[in-house]
């Protein structure tokens, strides 16, 4: 979210099949959201730029350009919260996507109830990081994290996270040693409004493994999740 409580919550619906767009459109804009749509990537990614959306709904196939090209030129310069629709086959997809910053996915065929719910849950979940977020630092040998301003430096340089990223690794850093199950992770990062699969999981812990540099960091227990391996400073 922007942090102006003046203005209606925006949505960007970027789909090729019309009859999605409008179905969808009708359930978000019943819901009071502002919502705006795009039919092609190009257009999308412009949408994307100018209308400043709180969260996107994001189609893989998408004419012009698509939705994983879209979502990484977005993310050059935007953290903002992402949906993407995927077809039930592509399961390469869904991990592509993910790997390029999607914070979540819905399969297609979808009800557009569970659609307005996953939204609900992740408007409510940046809200209420937005609002509540603690003025707290965790320190530790390599990293530093700003709960507050959702800054992160390692080895004092600073790493550019997605919100999601940010959660779980915050979940991780408030909890060093103890080890977490993807369940775990999947509660406290997206408070029981997760409807997919906890692979998603492996999938951020990947990204931010990378992005961090220090992959040790985060170790895999297997067979069970997680654990946050740093000094504190």
């Amino acid at each position: 979210m922007t942090g102006d409580h003046d203005r209606m919550t925006r949505i960007l619906v970027v789909d090729d099949e019309r009859s999605i767009l409008e179905l969808v459109t009708a359930y978000l804009t019943r819901e009071g959201y502002e919502v705006r749509t795009a039919e092609d990537g190009p257009t999308g990614l412009r949408a994307a730029r100018t209308f400043k959306p709180d969260l996107i709904v994001l189609d893989i196939m998408l004419p012009g350009m698509d939705g994983i090209e879209l979502l990484q030129e977005l993310r050059r310069a935007s953290d903002v919260y992402t949906i993407m629709l995927t077809a039930k086959s592509e399961e390469v997809d869904k991990i592509v996507g993910l790997s390029v910053g999607a914070d979540d996915y819905v399969t297609k065929p979808f009800s557009p109830r569970e659609l307005v719910a996953r939204i609900k849950a992740a408007l409510r979940r940046i809200q209420t990081d937005q609002i509540d977020r603690e003025s707290a630092l965790l320190a530790f040998r390599y990293l530093r994290m700003d709960l507050g301003s959702h800054e992160v430096w390692m080895d004092g340089e600073p790493v550019d996270l997605t919100s999601t990223e940010f959660d779980i690794l915050r979940v991780l850093a408030q909890q060093p040693r103890r080890v977490l199950s993807r369940e775990q992770i999947l509660e406290q990062v997206w408070g029981g409004s997760f409807y997919g699969e906890e692979r998603v999981v492996d999938v951020h812990i990947g990204r931010i493994r990378q992005k961090l540099g220090r992959p040790e960091l985060i170790q895999t227990v297997r067979g069970v999740g997680y654990r946050f391996e740093d000094e504190l400073s």
